[in-house]
C-alpha cells in the first residue's frame, strides 16, 4: 500500500464528512456572506487527461495592480493589526483566504503580541469568541498556549455553561479550537462534545440559510483540518457586507492572488504532464497507473508557498514512483521477483536487476536517475547531498511493500498491531516527507538528518492518520485488483466477536488519536522548521480528499475542487 487507496469493505459514511461548500469566516462585527455562492462545477474524471491552458496573467498591468493592492492591505493590517481583537480577525481572514504567504512577518509580529497578551493577561478576558481565536490561531503556529484558559467558561460542576450557547459565533469557534488538542487535554474534548450538540441543533433549526452553511461547514470542515486553497474559493465568490471595509478589500486582493496562483500551477501542470511523457514510463507499464494530475495535486497540497514551484515540480517525481512501484508489488510481481527488487533497491545495483522482467528494470532506472536528479538539485542549492538518505528510504519503503506481499501471498494474517506498524512505512509519507525536508533545504544538519531518516512522530503521526483512513475507504482505488490487506481485517480476525460498524468506531477514534499525535509534535520543541511541519500537516489535511469515493470508485470531492482550483479563474469586479 502507499499513498494510494486499498479498500477491503463497503461502508456508507466516511468518517469525516466531506462537504463541497466551504468554510465561512466569521469576523466581528461582519456578516455571513450573503447571496451569491458559487455554482457545482462538472465532475471530470481525475485519469482523464485534461487540457491545460494557463492562464496570460502576466501582463504588468495586472501584476502592478496586485502588488499595489498588497502594499495598500498592509499598511492597513498595521494599522487595524493593533486592535487586539481585529488583528486576531485580519489573520484569520488572510489565513481562510490562502494568501498569508504574503503576510509573513506581519503576522508573526501580531501573534508575539497576542501570545504575551494571553500569557500575561489572558485571565481577565471572558469573551468567548475572542479567546477561542487567539488559542487557535497561536496554536496552529506552534505557540503553545494551555488549554485551561477554557476553564473561566465553566460553571461550578466543571461544566462550560449553558448560556454559551446563545453566543454562536464563540461557539463556532470554540469547536475550530478543540481541533488543535492533544491527548490528556480533556477540557478540549468537553469543549469539541459541547460545541458540536450546540451547532447540531443550531444547524438543524435553520435560522437562516447561511448561517445554516457556515455552522455546517464550521462542523464538517474545521480550519485546522481543511486546506485553505482548496476551501478559499466559496470566501472568494461571495459578497461580503457589514461595517469591516478592510474585508472587501482584503476580497479582491486574494481574487488576483488566486488566479495568478492558479496560472502558475497550470503551468506546472503542463511541465510535468511533458516530464511524464518524456519518462515513458505509461508506454513501457502500460499496467501502472497514468495520473500526473492526481499526482501533482499532493505537491500543490504539501508546498502551498507559489515561490516553492521548483520544489513541487521536483516532489511530484518520487510521488509518482510511489503510485507505480506499489502497482507492482500489489498487482503484477510475483513474490521472487519483488524479493530480488527489493534487494537491488536496497544495494542500489542495476546489476542486480538482470533476473527481471523489463518492466522492473525500466523502474529501477527510473527511480535511481530521479534520485540522482534531485540529489544533484539539492546539492547545488542547499550545499547538502541527501543521496544516502533518500536511497535508505526508498529501500525501506520497498522492504515494508515485501512484507506485505509475503504476508497475504502466504495467507496468513499479521495481528493488527503489526500490520499498522509496517502499514505507517508503506503508506509512502516519509518518502515524500524526507524529500519536502532537503527541496526546502531548511535545518540540514547531521542531527536533523538522523532524526529524519529513523520516521520521527512528526512524520509517523501523519502516516498513521492516512494508513488508517486509506483502509477505512468505501471502494476500491481505481479498479486495482491487489490483496494487501487491511488494519480492519487483521483486527476483526483478531476480535471475531466484534461488527465492522464498531471496528469503524474504533478506527475513527484511532484517526483522532494520531491527529492529537500530530498536534503534540507541532506544538512541541523539535528541530524541523515550521514549513516541514506545515507540510506535514497538510498530508493529513489531503487525505480525506484523496480517499473519499463514491459507488462508482471515483473521487467526486477531489474531482471538484482539482476543477475549481485548476480550471476556473476568479471573475474581478474590475476589469484588468
Amino acid at each position: 500500500m502507499a499513498l494510494s487507496s486499498k479498500v477491503f469493505f463497503s461502508t456508507t459514511n466516511a468518517p469525516i464528512p466531506i462537504i463541497r461548500n466551504s468554510v465561512n469566516i466569521n469576523y466581528p462585527n461582519q456578516l455571513i456572506p450573503s447571496t451569491n455562492s458559487s455554482p457545482m462545477v462538472p465532475r471530470s474524471s481525475i485519469s482523464q487527461a485534461h487540457k491545460i491552458v494557463p492562464i496570460p496573467l502576466e501582463h504588468f498591468d495586472y501584476r502592478s495592480k496586485h502588488a499595489n493592492k498588497l502594499e495598500a492591505f498592509k499598511r492597513i493590517f498595521r494599522e487595524v493589526g493593533e486592535d487586539h481583537f481585529q488583528g486576531l480577525a485580519m489573520i484569520d481572514a488572510i489565513q481562510r483566504l490562502g494568501i498569508d504567504h504574503h503576510f509573513h512577518f506581519e503576522i508573526e509580529k501580531v501573534l508575539q503580541k497576542q501570545y504575551m497578551l494571553s500569557s500575561t493577561n489572558g485571565g481577565h478576558n471572558h469573551d468567548l469568541h475572542e479567546v477561542a481565536l487567539r488559542f487557535r490561531l497561536l496554536r496552529q503556529e506552534g505557540y503553545f498556549v494551555p488549554a485551561g484558559v477554557f476553564n473561566r467558561f465553566r460553571d461550578r460542576k466543571g461544566s462550560f455553561r449553558h448560556e454559551l450557547s446563545r453566543d454562536i459565533k464563540g461557539v463556532m469557534e470554540l469547536y475550530e479550537a478543540s481541533e488543535l488538542g492533544i491527548n490528556g487535554e480533556d477540557i478540549l474534548d468537553e469543549a469539541r462534545e459541547f460545541s458540536s450538540q450546540i451547532l447540531r441543533k443550531w444547524g438543524a433549526a435553520e435560522v437562516n440559510h447561511l448561517s445554516g452553511k457556515a455552522i455546517r461547514n464550521t462542523l464538517d470542515q474545521p480550519y485546522h483540518k481543511s486546506l485553505s486553497r482548496f476551501t478559499a474559493r466559496d470566501l472568494l465568490t461571495s459578497n461580503f457586507q457589514g461595517t469591516n471595509g478592510w474585508i472587501n478589500i482584503l476580497q479582491e486582493l486574494a481574487k488576483m492572488d488566486f488566479n495568478i496562483v492558479q496560472s502558475l500551477h497550470q503551468k506546472e501542470i503542463v511541465r510535468i504532464s511533458n516530464w511524464w511523457k518524456e519518462l515513458g514510463l505509461s508506454k513501457e507499464l502500460e499496467f501502472a497507473r497514468d495520473q500526473p494530475l492526481k499526482w501533482h495535486i499532493w505537491s500543490m497540497a504539501c508546498l502551498t508557498d507559489p515561490s516553492l514551484s521548483e520544489e513541487r515540480i521536483d516532489l511530484t517525481k518520487p510521488i509518482s514512483l510511489i503510485y507505480i512501484i506499489d502497482d507492482i508489488f500489489d498487482v503484477y510481481g510475483t513474490l521472487d521477483e519483488l524479493t530480488l527488487f527489493t534487494q537491488a533497491v536496497d544495494r542500489w545495483d542495476y546489476a542486480a536487476t538482470d533476473p527481471l522482467p523489463d518492466y522492473m528494470k525500466i523502474c529501477f532506472k527510473a527511480l535511481h536517475d530521479i534520485t540522482d536528479e534531485i540529489s544533484h538539485k539539492v546539492y547545488k542549492k542547499h550545499g547538502w547531498n541527501p543521496v544516502n538518505s533518500l536511497r535508505k528510504a526508498w529501500a525501506t519503503l520497498c522492504r515494508a511493500f515485501l512484507v506485505e506481499a509475503q504476508w497475504f501471498g502466504s495467507g496468513k494474517m499479521p495481528k493488527a498491531k503489526e500490520y499498522l506498524d509496517n502499514g505507517i512505512i508503506s503508506s509512502g509519507v516519509h518518502i515524500v516527507l524526507v524529500h519536502i525536508f532537503f527541496l526546502l533545504g531548511h535545518g540540514l544538519n547531521n542531527q536533523n538528518m538522523e532524526l529524519i531518516d529513523n520516521n520521527p512522530g512528526l512524520i509517523s503521526s501523519t502516516a498513521r492518520i492516512l494508513r488508517l483512513w486509506d483502509d477505512l475507504g468505501s471502494a476500491k482505488d481505481e479498479n486495482q485488483d491487489g490483496h494487501d490487506g487491511s488494519y480492519v481485517d487483521c483486527y476483526m480476525k483478531e476480535h471475531p466477536d466484534i461488527g465492522v460498524e464498531s471496528v469503524r468506531q474504533h478506527v475513527i477514534q484511532m484517526i483522532s488519536n494520531s491527529w492529537k499525535d500530530l498536534n503534540r509534535e507541532c506544538l512541541s520543541r523539535n528541530p524541523f522548521p515550521l514549513s516541514f511541519t506545515k507540510a506535514s500537516l497538510n498530508i493529513a489535511r489531503m487525505v480525506p480528499l484523496m480517499y473519499s469515493y463514491d459507488e462508482n470508485q471515483c473521487l467526486p470531492s477531489l474531482e471538484e475542487y482539482m476543477k475549481s482550483v485548476l480550471y476556473e479563474n476568479i471573475p474581478m469586479k474590475t476589469p484588468f
